[in-house]
């Protein structure tokens, strides 16, 4: 290996990284062996370009920054940006026929010829179109100390797993697509009884429509007052993101109220910015209500049009009612057919009436639930007993 360490200007993050560090570290004259050994962890072996190539696209800089604000880089900011891929592609050059692994190719959006200034080029298209960094690698994202952490292991399930609810899911994928479109939207609030499916018909519409440039934020009721936070940080990011707040429960002198009133405003008429919030809650209101609010109220009618002004603000109200014994069969039926068992499906939906009057009520989690049992159970070859 040639002694001829890389002096980078703008992808100096990339040093941080292992499979980096260790090409960096051989490239100066210090044993390969530590680089093979990040090479195979990596899964690169097989083309060490195309590993080279992810890690520069989903490095956080400021040529990436700039690209993804929709702003053209300066010339000093793309001529060294692009000096910098010459460099790295000139120093994996070196390690051609290196019998320990492949060179192979660069991917897309880099430029096949490894020329830094049009590879440059395509990538200021790409982080203009997709974003940069983290917000281009993952779906989901909780905040925590000023910061965007991003979830890496997101729940895979899609609206085909999710059985029946049809209007319901219609209602807001139009809403989504309409969001992602820049089109009039409309806050959300999913309400129901639990195990209706709310939180996981959000969760897959992040999966259908990820590729369209849809992000979740999840975000729980201690950290509503950054709601503003939020919307600052991703303000310049070419991707549309729905902050999303599970099982929102209120009481009714909580401070938080007022934050998520003042962050829904503005965006139920429509308004072009690229959040959205949902929320998922047991309660039509979400705020708790009681007897004694209106009793101890002065003017208690003025007391429980507070209450209810926070519901009103979303404007886009979807019920998950409650499973009845059609619908409930239903999604077992659904189930038992997609799975191909091969129990009687009258013996099966006998089973499950009697599953969910052990649980405690029929709901598509219940009906989920039984299935899987009923499934597992078949293919051990065993009867179905709970």
């Amino acid at each position: 290996m040639n002694n001829s360490c890389l002096k980078l200007k703008v992808l100096r993050n990339l040093l941080r990284e292992p499979l980096f560090a260790a090409f960096q570290e051989a490239l100066c004259g210090g044993e390969p062996e530590k680089f093979y050994y990040q090479l195979y962890e990596a899964g690169a072996e097989n083309n060490f370009l195309s590993g080279l190539c992810e890690l520069i696209l989903a490095d956080d800089n400021a040529f990436a920054r700039t690209c993804a604000k929709g702003d053209t880089p300066s010339s000093y900011l793309f001529d060294a940006y692009a000096g910098d891929l010459d460099a790295i592609f000139s120093a994996a050059a070196k390690f051609e026929g290196d019998e320990h692994f492949r060179l192979g190719e660069p991917v897309p959006p880099f430029d096949g010829s490894l020329d830094g200034a049009r590879s440059a080029a395509g990538l200021a298209d790409h982080y203009a179109a997709h974003g940069y960094g983290k917000y281009m690698k993952f779906r989901a994202f909780t905040y925590s100390d000023g910061s965007l952490l991003p979830i890496e292991n997101t729940s895979e399930v899609t609206l085909n797993d999710l059985k029946d609810y049809e209007s319901e899911k219609k209602q807001i994928s139009d809403n989504i697509i309409n969001f992602l479109s820049g089109l009039p939207y409309a806050n959300m609030l999913l309400y129901g009884d639990r195990g209706t499916g709310k939180s996981s018909t959000m969760h897959a519409m992040l999966n259908k429509y990820f590729g369209q440039g849809l992000r979740i934020i999840e975000l729980n009721k201690q950290n509503m007052l950054c709601i503003p936070d939020i919307r600052r940080a991703v303000r310049d990011i070419p991707l549309r993101f729905i902050i999303f707040i599970d099982d929102l429960s209120l009481n009714e002198d909580d401070d938080k109220i007022s934050s998520l009133k003042a962050g829904l405003e503005g965006t139920v008429g429509g308004t072009a910015d690229n959040v959205m919030i949902t929320a998922t809650s047991n309660r039509r209101h979400i705020v708790k209500e009681s007897f004694s609010d209106r009793e101890n109220s002065v003017h208690p009618g003025d007391s429980m049009a507070e209450q209810l002004s926070l519901a009103d603000r979303f404007g886009l109200t979807v019920m998950f009612a409650s499973a009845d014994r059609h619908t409930y069969l239903s999604i077992v039926r659904q189930l038992a057919d997609e799975r191909a068992m091969s129990t009687d499906r009258d013996k099966l939906c006998a089973l499950a009436e009697r599953w969910a009057l052990a649980k405690g009520g029929r709901s598509p989690r219940r009906a989920r639930q039984f299935a899987d049992l009923a499934y597992a159970c078949e293919r051990r070859g065993a009867e179905i007993d709970f």
